[in-house]
C-alpha cells in the first residue's frame, strides 16, 4: 500500500499490514456462516444450561441470551466498521486511541481473555477424552472439580489434548479447515440428536417447558442483571477484535448484515437446545446437569458415549484454533512484530491457557458466569467504550492508515502512549473492582457500601459507558 514503505518495522508485519481492497472477498453469507460456526460450540450450550441451573425457566433463559447477544451486536458492528473501511486488524485499530505503543494494553487484555477461553475449551476436550476412556472402564472415578488439581488421568488427558492443539498451531491455520467442515456438519447433527433424546426421555416438550422458575421477585432481578452482563461478556472479546475478520469484507453492508443475521439467531437457537436438554435432565435424573461432558458420560450405551465424546473433542479442537488462537496470536505479534509470528503467538496462548487453571473457571455455573464472564467483561467493556468514543465521536470515522504504522505519526502521542486513554480505561475498571474482590472472597462485605459492590453485576455496561464518556470529555477538553 502506498505510503507504508515508510512504516516503522516495529509496527508492521504480514499479519498486521492492511488488507488491499482487491483481497477483501467476504460477503454477507461469509459473516453469517462465521457466526453460526462460532456460536455452535460447547461453551454456548453450557452458557444456556447454566442459566437453567441458576434457577431460570426455559423462556427466561432464552430471552436473556437473545437480549444479551442483541446488545453486544451493537459494538460488534460499530467496531467492525474500521476493519471493513481500512483493512486493519484490532491491534492496529487500537493504536488510534491508545497510541502506537499503548495499543499493546488493550491487545494484551483481550489476548489474556482469549488464553482463558483457550484453556476452557482445552479442558472440555481433555475431559471428553477422559470420559471416553471412562465409558469403557466404569471403575474410574468422575472428575473431581472441587480440588485445586483434578486427578492424574484427567490431567494427562487435558495435557494430551493441549499438545494436539499446539501441533495444529505448528502446522498452521490452514490445517484446521477440514476440522471446521466436520464441525459444521457434526455439531448441528449431534445437537439435534441430543434434543431428540431429551424430548423422548422426558416424554415430550410439555414436561420440559413446564419446569417452573426457581426465581421470583427481587431474587429474579438480582440474578437476571448479572446473567445479562455475562451474556454480553460472552462475546465481549469478539466485539473488540472483530476488525480481525471485517478487514476482509467486500463492503460495510456485508459485515453489518451478515453479523446481524448470524449472531443473535444462531446463539439463541443453539442455546435453546441447551435449555431444553438441561431442563429435561431435571425430569430424567431428578437434578439438572448443566455440563454437557458430564451429561454425555451418564449415557449407558458405550458406543453412544464414545460417539458423543469423539465429536466433542474434534469440534472443540476446531473451535479452539479458529476462535481462541488466531486473534491472540495477532495481539501478541503486535508486541514485537519482528520476533513474534502467528506460531509463537499461538504457543504463548497455549502456555497461559494452562496457567489460568481453566478447570476451576467452569467447575460451577456460578464460577462460569460470575467469576469468569463478568470479570473479564469488566476489563473489555472499558476498551470497547474508548474505541467507539474515539472512532465515532472524536475522529468521525477518519483514520490515517499510514500514521497507524509510524511512531512519529499523529498516533504516536507522547512516547507512543495516549495518557487520556489509560486514564479512561482505569475510570471504567475501578468501579467494578470492589465487586470482583468480593466475588473471589478477597475482602469482606463490610468494606464497601452495597451499591458500590453491586456495580459489578453490571460490569460491562459500567465500564463501557464510564470509559467512553471520560475519554470523550478529556479529549474534547484537550483539543
Amino acid at each position: 500500500m502506498q505510503g507504508l514503505e515508510t512504516a516503522d518495522s516495529s509496527l508492521i508485519n504480514d499479519d498486521l499490514a492492511p488488507i488491499p481492497q482487491s483481497n477483501r472477498t467476504w460477503g454477507t453469507w461469509n459473516y453469517a456462516v462465521l457466526w453460526i460456526s462460532m456460536s455452535l460450540c460447547i461453551p454456548t450450550y453450557m452458557l444456556a444450561s447454566s442459566l437453567i441451573e441458576g434457577g431460570m425457566n426455559w423462556w427466561q433463559a432464552i430471552c436473556t441470551i437473545f437480549l444479551g447477544n442483541s446488545i453486544v451486536l451493537i459494538p460488534m458492528i460499530l467496531n467492525g466498521h474500521a476493519g471493513a473501511k481500512y483493512g486493519i486488524p484490532f491491534p492496529v485499530f487500537a493504536r488510534a486511541s491508545f497510541g502506537t505503543k499503548g495499543a499493546n494494553i488493550p491487545a494484551l487484555l483481550r489476548a489474556i481473555v482469549a488464553c482463558g477461553w483457550f484453556g476452557i475449551q482445552t479442558w472440555i476436550g481433555g475431559a471428553s477424552i477422559y470420559n471416553l476412556i471412562r465409558a469403557w472402564n466404569p471403575s474410574l472415578a468422575e472428575i473431581d472439580h472441587s480440588a485445586m488439581f483434578p486427578q492424574v488421568l484427567p490431567m494427562i488427558c487435558f495435557l494430551a489434548f493441549w499438545l494436539l492443539n499446539m501441533f495444529i498451531v505448528y502446522l498452521g491455520v490452514e490445517s484446521i479447515r477440514k476440522l471446521l467442515v466436520f464441525k459444521a456438519i457434526f455439531l448441528p447433527f449431534a445437537a439435534l440428536l441430543l434434543l431428540a433424546w431429551a424430548i423422548t426421555a422426558a416424554n415430550g416438550f410439555g414436561p420440559i417447558l413446564s419446569q417452573p422458575s426457581k426465581l421470583s421477585g427481587a431474587a429474579f432481578w438480582n440474578y437476571f442483571f448479572p446473567a445479562l452482563t455475562g451474556m454480553v461478556g460472552f462475546w465481549a472479546t469478539l466485539s473488540l477484535n472483530i476488525p480481525d475478520f471485517t478487514r476482509y469484507a467486500k463492503s460495510q453492508r456485508a459485515q453489518m448484515k451478515g453479523q446481524a443475521i448470524g449472531l443473535p439467531s444462531s446463539m439463541t437457537v443453539f442455546a435453546f437446545i441447551g435449555v431444553v436438554v438441561t431442563s429435561a435432565t431435571a425430569i430424567i435424573y431428578g437434578q439438572t446437569e448443566w455440563d454437557i461432558v458430564k451429561l454425555a458420560g451418564k449415557f449407558e450405551d458405550k458406543m453412544i458415549v464414545s460417539f458423543a465424546m469423539i465429536g466433542i473433542v474434534i469440534s472443540t479442537l476446531a473451535t479452539n484454533i479458529a476462535a481462541n488462537i488466531v486473534s491472540p496470536a495477532n495481539d501478541f505479534s503486535n508486541l514485537s512484530p519482528k520476533k513474534i509470528n502467528f506460531r509463537i503467538g499461538g504457543y504463548i496462548t497455549g502456555i497461559i491457557g494452562v496457567l489460568i487453571f481453566p478447570w476451576k473457571l467452569i467447575a460451577t455455573p456460578g464460577g462460569y458466569i460470575f467469576t469468569w464472564l463478568i470479570a473479564y467483561s469488566s476489563l473489555l467493556g472499558p476498551v470497547g467504550g474508548i474505541l467507539i468514543a474515539d472512532y465515532y465521536f472524536i475522529r468521525k470515522k477518519i483514520l490515517s492508515t499510514n500514521d497507524l504504522y509510524k511512531h512519529d505519526g499523529i498516533y504516536g502521542f507522547k512516547n507512543g502512549f495516549n495518557s487520556i486513554a489509560i486514564v479512561a480505561l482505569l475510570a471504567g475498571i475501578l468501579p467494578n473492582l470492589p465487586g470482583f474482590l468480593l466475588q473471589i472472597n478477597v475482602v469482606s462485605n463490610s468494606l464497601f457500601p452495597t451499591w458500590v459492590s453491586s456495580l459489578y453485576n453490571y460490569a460491562w455496561f459500567v465500564g463501557f459507558f464510564a470509559s467512553g464518556f471520560v475519554y470523550w470529555i478529556l479529549t474534547k477538553r484537550k483539543n
